[in-house]
């Protein structure tokens, strides 16, 4: 069974596991996953893909009396049929073709610490009945056994659907959503907490730095509105990957509107045209006046600021018509 530690404070936690917070509405989140931590209730973690739910597992995790067990995520998405009983539980030697070796399961890995059950919703009906039984006995029964494992693990799940909508569609078991649903957290959307998007932008930054031991790229104005402004349908896991794109594809050390994918500028386009969101066209032609006049007027100067040649900088202010003719 797990021992008591004393707490670790929560702003080292997050320090250690790398969750960045600036929002009141993520603090609260944090706030409520560091009391459900001291406790051993089953958690059901709730949220849309890439909103960083297995960083909440985490925190819970490192924040608990197990912290000094192991944490073991699964993605219950990916597992199906006999795979999953013997994933999830083991099996013995000659259970099936391939079976050489008894093999321990996801549940007695995490002995003495925590299961993180991703994409619980997910998960194959017939299946969601075993799990229950795990849950319930805390014991498991290897695939090709009849001799139940004892398991002392507490189990933390997720999900990005509706999962009272699928009990009521019958595709998951009442029972197991109860037993799951102790205790509900949601982590909210990028978009409903705008003040975690640029700490978390700058903190990728200077992670990736570190990784390839180079200096810190700096994000230029514009492209700190742009990321302010958008709506991040893919949350912090699409963040992520556009500050790995720009840090691949920049050389320099400004990072500048056109270094920004191309799949999220056109995105950023479409959006501008639905209204109540300025065009990459507005922002370039801010961007460019904003440089002229830190140049003061010097087209050369200028250019070199925008990281760009001399001749673009000349099409580009003729498109936006701030000078009648170019140099």
């Amino acid at each position: 069974m797990y021992t008591h530690h004393d707490p670790t404070p929560l702003q080292d936690i997050c320090a250690e596991i790398g969750l960045v917070s600036a929002s009141g509405r993520l603090q609260d989140v944090l706030t409520l996953a560091e009391a459900v931590a001291r406790r051993q209730t089953t958690v059901m973690i709730l949220g849309e893909s890439g909103t960083g739910k297995e960083m909440i597992a985490r925190l819970i995790h490192a924040s608990s009396a197990r912290r000094e067990g192991p944490l073991v995520p699964v993605n219950c998405s990916s597992l199906m049929g006999t795979l999953f009983e013997s994933q999830l539980f083991g099996h013995v030697r000659g259970a099936f073709t391939g079976a050489i070796t008894d093999t321990i399961g996801f549940f007695q890995a995490a002995d003495t610490g925590t299961l993180f059950l991703d994409e619980i919703g997910d998960l194959n009906f017939e299946l969601q009945s075993k799990l229950l039984r795990v849950l319930q006995d805390n014991y498991v029964i290897p695939v090709g056994s009849v001799r139940p494992k004892p398991v002392d693990v507490r189990v933390l799940a997720a999900t990005n659907c509706d999962l009272r909508e699928r009990v009521r569609d019958g595709k998951f078991r009442e029972d197991l959503f109860y037993r799951l649903n102790v205790i509900t957290i949601e982590v909210p959307p990028l978009r409903e907490r705008r003040e975690d998007i640029l700490p978390l932008a700058q903190y990728f930054l200077k992670n990736l730095a570190d990784f390839y031991e180079e200096p810190v790229k700096q994000l230029g104005e514009d492209v700190a509105k742009v990321l302010l402004e958008y709506r991040w349908p893919g949350n912090v896991r699409q963040l992520i990957n556009v500050i790995e794109y720009v840090v691949t594809v920049q050389p320099g050390q400004a990072v500048l509107l056109p270094d920004l994918p191309v799949e999220l500028l056109r995105d950023i386009e479409r959006q501008g045209t639905s209204g109540g969101f300025r065009t990459l066209d507005d922002l370039e032609r801010e961007h460019i006046r904003r440089a002229m006049e830190l140049a003061a007027g010097e087209k050369s100067a200028a250019a070199k600021m925008l990281g760009i040649a001399r001749p673009r900088l000349y099409r580009k202010m003729r498109k936006y018509r701030l000078e009648q003719s170019a140099e």
